[in-house]
């Protein structure tokens, strides 16, 4: 598992660094690909040579007894998060984007209302307008450099046409693990509203060293008849191309009406997914994550420690993820200002805070998901940038 290893990305149909230009306007040719949240790496061996293994089989029917692939989630799931999985909870869709889509057709109506923590990952928001559903933005605090929810606020919010809350734990973009305490909140707000839970627990493989992630339904056991698990190896093992997510719902009522749409759009994963998915969640698999999580601690050591060296930037402190939320606002610059600066003097291709929703707007998002020496050059990129400030 060779991290520092540079693997050439352009010319492959990479989102992330193939089009960086028409998106941000940095070309690839001399700029650094720090946006899409997929990792510069390659997948671990158990998980190449299952799909070798596939590949060189050269036969590619229908699958069929999704056994042992049910089987490998449920081992993961209890040997790395202590949260027992039955393997009729599992439901497989073509990500978790697309699971969220198949949520809001499956438990709301057009118009409904649909909370979001703010600033939180993009498609939240982007799915929930595309299928005709109100966004909610129930915005975070920021205290201390880190986020923190406000209940008290949020419930002066509702209006009783909300139905459902999408949470992202652990946190994307600020990269924080909720602990228990915060869980509970949540699941006590979805009971005084009457709201069904969504937590996209995607993230929840790179936690950092001396946090720790609770999956919600061992946080709050109580709200397991209005509670829908999001898990996926798509950022854990840079697997996000197979588009395989799994939606695990513990309540019978509920499970029973997603399965219902899942048979009318005849949704169902491949066998790449599967058989990738399958080989990711073991012991071989487990390995490659610890070894994983060091070496992205220790990127963002690097970036942390670069961008403390330019006055007027802060990084929030990551306690998981491999995705850094940097603050411009003690810059005093306008964000087309420093935005220009990232993307057209810097040439670091980045997400714009803005498009995280509101809370966002003084913030840029960092994937430090790739090699360190990428690492080393966008801080020193960074630094010749915003010389003038130093």
């Amino acid at each position: 598992m060779n991290f520092d290893e540079i693997i050439e990305r352009r010319g492959t149909h990479s989102n992330k660094w193939d089009t960086m230009e028409s998106n941000y306007g940095v070309s690839p040719d001399d700029g650094l690909a720090m946006w899409v949240a997929d990792m510069d790496f390659r997948s671990p061996d158990c998980v190449i040579k299952a799909a070798r293994k596939l590949t060189d089989f050269g036969v590619f029917g229908y699958y069929g007894d999704y056994s042992d692939y049910n089987n490998a989630i449920c081992w993961w799931m209890e040997n790395r998060h202590g949260w027992r999985v039955e393997p009729d909870q599992i439901f497989t869709t073509l990500g978790l984007v697309n699971a969220i889509g198949m949520v809001l057709q499956a438990y709301t109506e057009p118009g409904d209302g649909v909370v979001i923590f703010t600033p939180v990952y993009h498609s939240f928001a982007r799915v929930t307008k595309a299928a005709g559903r109100q966004v909610v933005e129930c915005p975070l605090a920021l205290n201390n450099g880190q986020y923190q929810m406000d209940f008290d606020r949020y419930d002066a919010q509702m209006t009783g046409r909300e139905k459902i809350v999408i949470l992202c734990s652990p946190h994307n973009p600020g990269g924080c693990v909720w602990t228990r305490e915060e869980l509970r909140q949540v699941a006590s707000f979805c009971e005084r509203h009457d709201l069904l839970l969504i937590s996209d627990e995607i993230h929840h493989d790179l936690v950092f060293e001396g946090y720790n992630h609770l999956p919600m339904p061992l946080a709050a056991p109580e709200i397991a008849d209005r509670l829908i698990m999001l898990t996926a190896p798509s950022k854990t093992f840079n697997v996000a191309g197979n588009h395989c997510g799994q939606v695990i719902i513990p309540d019978a009522t509920l499970r029973a009406r997603f399965q219902g749409l899942m048979k009318a759009l005849s949704v169902s994963p491949t066998i790449y997914g599967v058989e990738m998915t399958r080989a990711a969640y073991s012991p071989e698999g487990a390995a490659w994550v610890d070894a994983l999580r060091a070496y992205l601690e220790e990127n963002a050591r690097t970036l942390d420690a670069g961008i403390a060296r330019i006055p007027g930037l802060k990084s929030m402190p990551l306690q998981s993820t491999f995705l850094s939320w940097v603050d411009f606002s003690g810059t005093g610059m306008e964000p087309r200002e420093f935005t220009d600066r990232v993307l057209k003097t810097a040439k670091i291709a980045v997400n714009l805070g803005p498009t995280f929703g509101m809370g966002g707007e003084n913030f840029l998002r960092f994937n430090i998901g790739c090699p360190r020496s990428m690492v080393d050059e966008a801080v020193s990129r960074l630094q010749d940038a915003f010389s003038d400030l130093q």
